[in-house]
């Protein structure tokens, strides 16, 4: 399959990646993908620390993987960092993405605003997060996956349709 389509999901939980309960954000997220024609390589579990989703984040982009989906640590909790962490690791920011999403997501429930989630692009990846219950992770990530492509293919310097031209 062509790299641009190849993702790694990282699912942020204490208590997923302590055992106390199976991620099931991070299969459903996987399956959603797997479905859209991406091939994911790799999905794991990380606490919510920062230097746990950093060093996650920063290995993930240089394994090159063209998205990165972390699932988690996007609301008020105060171990809630994901978003920073993301922030931190990335070059640009890609603020449209969870815009749609927390729109997309609002249609739902009201609770969707209060969704910290961000994007951003580290080197030739694209980073985004996700919420943590699987069911509001693949209703976001819906929202999100028809531009995606596009934007992989721009960011991997693959032939991209001119704005004029995807009008028409």
């Amino acid at each position: 399959m062509d790299e641009k389509y190849r993702a790694i999901v990282i699912t942020v939980s204490d208590r997923a990646s302590a055992g106390v309960y199976e991620d099931g954000t991070g299969p459903a997220v996987a399956a959603l993908l797997t479905e859209r024609g991406y091939a994911v390589i790799e999905t794991r579990v990380v606490p919510d620390e920062r230097a746990d989703i950093e060093a996650a984040l920063v290995e993930a982009a240089e394994k090159d993987a063209a998205l990165v989906l972390t699932c988690g640590g996007t609301g008020f909790s105060p171990r809630d960092v994901t978003p920073e962490v993301t922030e931190a690791v990335c070059e640009r920011r890609v603020p449209g993405l969870p815009e749609a999403m927390r729109a997309a997501s609002a249609r739902i429930t009201d609770r969707a605003w209060l969704s910290r989630a961000t994007a951003g692009i580290r080197g030739r990846t694209l980073i985004v997060n996700l919420p943590g219950s699987p069911r509001a992770a693949v209703e976001n990530l819906e929202a999100a996956v028809g531009p995606l492509a596009h934007g992989l293919d721009i960011l991997r310097g693959g032939p991209a349709t001119c704005a004029r031209e995807s009008r028409q």
